[in-house]
């Protein structure tokens, strides 16, 4: 006889394992000690190892191979990122990036379970669980910070003087977006207003999709160096709610053959762990906005 849908161990697995890392994560805001919105290490590899072997327990008498248990996993994964869209009011570009940490850590804890519960050995089963809950409530209760800056660099074929004409402000970017992450909806910068040309003056980057990053200058040497602080940023759904912008810069240097080498470095703050994984999308974001502020003003000098 078959069993109904609502019956199955395969829905029962999917429901008690999100059912978990939403109390969890519910327990977690309220208990942590973390001032801000840090998403630490234990949230996208210990709970999700821990959501995998829970479902598995409600799997352990399908008898599944490989194959099913990993689509299963995947599956529930995808279910897991639905319930942060709904519940936490995550954006769909940070899902998208969240995606792969949760996949690999889910299918590993799926697999994790089915040996444990194969070998039906309680002993076992006791303390790997009791080592993951020690892991999750320590790095949950420690203090995290991570800080890190980006550089990059371009040659204009433009003297000093004239690019510094564009790097203090500068007028809308209207070419296309090139980089992946901007096509499909992430704000990228699109021009640049200054309230002065001196120390102390404020400025303002504005994004697509309206937002704006107030900055005020604290280094002005013209045709050398433009140093500003982030005084304010817009805390989007996306990738801009996990990291902050402290600092930005423009080094000019003058090669003496009349092109200038432009250099520019960002200052983040990361909020979200494990940084082996996430600073890579963060540098590959900065160096993008990078990347697409430093084309313009190189293509406004050298026509210029």
């Amino acid at each position: 006889m078959k069993i109904p849908f609502y019956k199955s161990p395969v829905l029962h697995g999917y429901l008690a394992s999100n059912l978990f890392a939403l109390l969890v994560l519910g327990l977690t805001s309220v208990i942590s000690a973390r001032e801000d919105s840090t998403l630490v290490f234990s949230e996208f590899v210990i709970l999700p190892i821990v959501m995998g072997i829970i479902a598995s327990w409600f799997w352990r008498n399908l008898e599944p191979k490989g194959g099913y248990m990993t689509i299963n996993a995947v599956l529930n994964s995808m279910l897991a990122i639905a319930l942060s869209y709904i519940f936490l009011g995550e954006g769909i570009i940070c899902l998208i990036i969240v995606s792969p940490l949760i996949i690999t850590f889910m299918i590993t804890g799926t697999f994790i379970g089915k040996s444990m519960f194969k070998k039906n050995n309680e002993t076992l089963n006791v303390s790997v669980f009791s080592l993951l809950l020690v892991f999750f409530i320590a790095d949950s209760l420690s203090n995290h910070h991570y800080e890190n800056v980006v550089a990059d660099e371009i040659v204009i074929q433009a003297r000093p003087e004239e690019v510094w004409k564009h790097v203090v402000a500068f007028e809308r970017i209207e070419q296309k977006n090139e980089f992946w992450l901007f096509k499909i909806g992430m704000p990228s910068p699109m021009q640049t207003t200054v309230t002065g040309n001196h120390l102390g003056a404020g400025r303002k980057c504005i994004f697509s999709n309206g937002y704006v990053f107030d900055e005020k200058i604290v280094t002005y040497k013209p045709e050398e160096n433009l140093t500003f602080d982030i005084t304010h940023q817009p805390q989007d759904p996306e990738i801009m709610g996990h990291i902050d912008i402290l600092r930005g810069q423009f080094l000019l240097k003058d090669n003496g053959n009349g092109t200038t080498t432009l250099t520019g470095n960002s200052w983040y703050n990361l909020h979200v762990f494990p940084t082996w994984y996430y600073d890579i999308w963060a540098k590959s974001i900065t160096r993008n906005v990078h990347l697409r502020v430093m084309d313009h003003i190189r293509e406004l000098s050298e026509k210029s």
